[in-house]
């Protein structure tokens, strides 16, 4: 009986101890397969329970005016959001009608009643919110920090719930100056910001910098960011533009349209010898207003009308067809061709010389292009195309059109097209390319490329720079350069442009008034005008060349081009030739000042100094600050060295960085535990808080830079 008993339990031991073989060998087996075969899923599963893979975006670089002004900058803005589970339950309870009314008056959308109700279903709802939107309304960083005063937010570590989501934004300070060449900057598909147009647009490669990474890992039942590769914030570009010299041209530009009731306007200032872009203007009228619209000045190319004489009497001159002092009867100003009568706007004409034919604008140009290229049209075109009219300037802005300069192969060259030509018609070019032309008359034959950009930075280290480039060192001779120097000039001073004699400068260039042609009904409708003056100041001496382009003035009040157009030029060259007087005072000033005196120097770190000064073979007397790391700097009597005196820097108290650069100012400010906003360029003038105070660690500092 024992046995049996016996016989049975070591049975049922040994069928339990099997099913447990079996049950370990089937977790054994289930667990290699988890892990081998399905641990990939697993594991990604898991990480996404435990982190969140967040793209840090970069600081998109500046985009700067040629004197350092900022003409586009990335401003942090942030949205308030709120982890309700990590505010302990009293503090809730305690603060958060006071926190309700707070919001309220902040963000003036809703009473405190609609804020109580919103926290508390985040705090107390089904599924309490860890990541709750506050406001939709993204706010400053001054706003920030008075948001940052609330009751509950102003509690310290994660008891204030706050969560700041970063986001910038692009701003142009001057607002709408020179706005669509600065261009803009518009959402991706990645959720990102890039550039579409200008050079936001031209340079987005160096603006927009590289994203880094982060993630939000789960600890301790909260998600805390952790940086895991950190952004390369992009670079900075520095353009041509003069904010001053924008501004006088762009004012000019928009009166006059208002004045005339136009639909649009091109004005572009450039620098004679650099071919540097200082200034470009493109208003458009609007239902709200004269605005920038499109960029005209390099995507409008249009039938010129007589500013083209200019080059048309380049190839006759070159040519040796005709000399200034050529006298040519043209009766009674009316001419007929292959069927094709043109008339003069006042007759008759009678006889003239060719200078006077340039200067009055007369249509009688035809005549002389006729009579020496009737039977060879090509050599006249070849003429052009040799002064690069016929090709794109090359500046860096996306959307230049192509110039549309005819060839007597052309399937659209007819028996008119040649005269059509030689004064503005059948072809087509830009306000831009057409100043490159007038550009090159001004800067003695010499052509230069177009420039709106003449840094890439990084900081203060120069990543790329790019001079100025010539195209053509002479597109035509020394004698037809001076041939036609003389008859701009004659433009003014006796010819079509007589209304701009008494400007505060002399003015040299070239009136047009073209018919614009309405589509496939040609110029038989209403007139409509384009009005033109393109030329260069002053004409003696000339630093800067211009054209103003004035589209559709009203004819009831005037449309042509030395008035419309003229004025304004006229303006623009009284204006920044006076600007211009006043720089180059200050630069002789300068100059004098250099002579007997050391350069300016600021306050920093000592061994910045040393390097410096040993650079520029600089005495220095630094006795008293010999184991000084810091030091401010001063001239000895004489003023032939500099003298380093040591400059005490106590961490626990507020530095004082008056003098410094920015470098060096945020260095000690941020080791004192503060946080630091800046605006403007150079070395600081002034600190919001006062030096010597002892230190809140956290507290925000503001630098006036100068």
């Amino acid at each position: 009986m024992a046995a049996s008993i016996k016989h049975e339990l070591a049975g049922r031991l040994g069928l339990v101890y099997l099913i447990v073989m079996v049950v370990a060998a089937l977790v054994v087996i289930k667990a290699l397969h988890v892990q081998v075969w399905e641990g990939d899923k697993w594991r990604k599963m898991g990480r996404a329970v435990s982190f969140k893979d967040f793209v840090v975006p970069p600081n998109r670089g500046n985009i700067y005016a040629d004197d350092g002004r900022i003409l586009a900058s990335s401003v942090p803005y942030y949205f308030l959001r709120l982890d309700c589970k990590a505010i302990p339950d009293t503090l809730f309870k305690k603060k958060i009608d006071s926190l309700s009314m707070r919001l309220s008056r902040f963000f003036k959308d809703a009473p405190a009643s609609d804020y109580r109700k919103k926290l508390w279903n985040g705090k107390y709802g089904a599924k309490p919110n860890r990541y709750l939107l506050v406001n939709k309304r993204k706010i400053s960083y001054t706003e920030l920090m008075e948001v940052k005063k609330f009751p509950i937010f102003r509690e310290r570590g994660t008891k204030s719930g706050l969560i700041l989501e970063r986001v910038n934004e692009r701003l142009q300070p001057h607002e709408n100056l020179a706005r669509r060449t600065i261009g803009y900057v518009n959402e991706a598909e990645d959720g990102t910001f890039e550039g579409r147009v200008g050079i936001e647009g031209a340079f987005e490669k160096q603006l927009r910098g590289e994203p880094g990474r982060s993630i939000r890992q789960m600890m301790s039942g909260r998600w805390v960011s952790v940086t895991m590769e950190d952004p390369v914030d992009g670079n900075d570009v520095v353009t041509t533009i003069n904010v001053d010299c924008q501004d006088i041209v762009q004012g000019a530009l928009t009166r006059q349209l208002e004045y005339y009731k136009a639909s649009a306007g091109t004005a572009i200032l450039m620098d004679v010898k650099t071919g540097d872009i200082k200034a470009i203007a493109n208003v458009s009228k609007t239902a709200t207003g004269y605005r920038e619209v499109l960029n005209n000045a390099i995507g409008d190319a249009a039938e010129p009308g007589s500013v083209i004489k200019a080059a048309t009497m380049v190839a006759l001159l070159e040519d040796g067809y005709v000399h200034p002092g050529d006298t040519i009867d043209l009766g009674k100003g009316i001419y007929t061709h292959n069927g094709v009568t043109l008339k003069e706007a006042r007759t008759p004409i009678g006889k003239v010389t060719v200078k006077e034919i340039f200067e009055r604008s007369l249509n009688g140009i035809t005549e002389l292009v006729y009579e020496h290229y009737r039977q060879q049209p090509e050599k006249f075109v070849n003429r052009w195309y040799a002064m690069g009219l016929n090709k794109k300037v090359g500046i860096e802005l996306a959307g230049e059109a192509d110039p549309y300069i005819k060839y007597p192969t052309d399937k659209t060259w007819s028996g008119v097209t040649l005269r059509w030509m030689s004064f503005g018609y059948e072809l087509q070019i830009t306000p831009l390319q057409v100043l490159a032309f007038y550009n090159a008359l001004a800067n003695d034959g010499k052509r230069m490329k177009p420039r709106i950009v003449k840094e890439i930075r990084n900081g203060s280290r120069v990543i790329e720079r790019f001079d100025p480039e010539v195209v053509s060192s002479n597109i035509c001779s020394r004698q037809t350069i001076a041939y036609m120097k003389e008859m701009m000039e004659g433009v003014v001073e006796n010819g079509s442009a007589k209304n701009l004699k008494n400007a505060a400068c002399k003015i040299a260039g070239k009136t047009g008034t073209a018919k614009v042609a309405a589509g496939t009904k040609g110029y038989r409708t209403e007139p409509k005008y384009r009005a033109s003056f393109v030329g260069y100041f002053p004409a003696d001496k000339p630093l800067y060349s211009c054209i103003v382009v004035v589209d559709n003035p009203s004819t009831s009040v005037g449309y042509y081009g030395n008035v419309v157009s003229g004025s304004v030029f006229k303006e623009i060259a009284n204006k920044i030739y006076a600007m211009a007087s006043l720089m180059r005072d200050d630069e002789e000033e300068e100059e004098e000042e250099k002579e007997v005196t050391l350069p300016v120097s600021q306050n920093g770190l000592k061994k910045d100094f040393l390097e410096i000064y040993d650079e520029l073979g600089i005495n220095v007397t630094d006795d008293e600050a010999d184991r000084a790391d810091w030091v401010m700097t001063s001239r000895d009597k004489e003023g032939t060295e500099f003298v380093l005196k040591p400059r005490s820097v106590d961490f626990t108290l507020v530095p004082n960085v008056k003098g410094m650069g920015l470098r060096d100012a945020l260095y000690l400010l941020e080791n004192s535990g503060l946080k630091v906003g800046v605006s403007g360029v150079g070395t600081v003038s002034r600190q919001s808080l006062t030096p010597g105070g002892r230190v809140k660690r956290g507290s925000y500092v503001h630098l006036e830079l100068k």
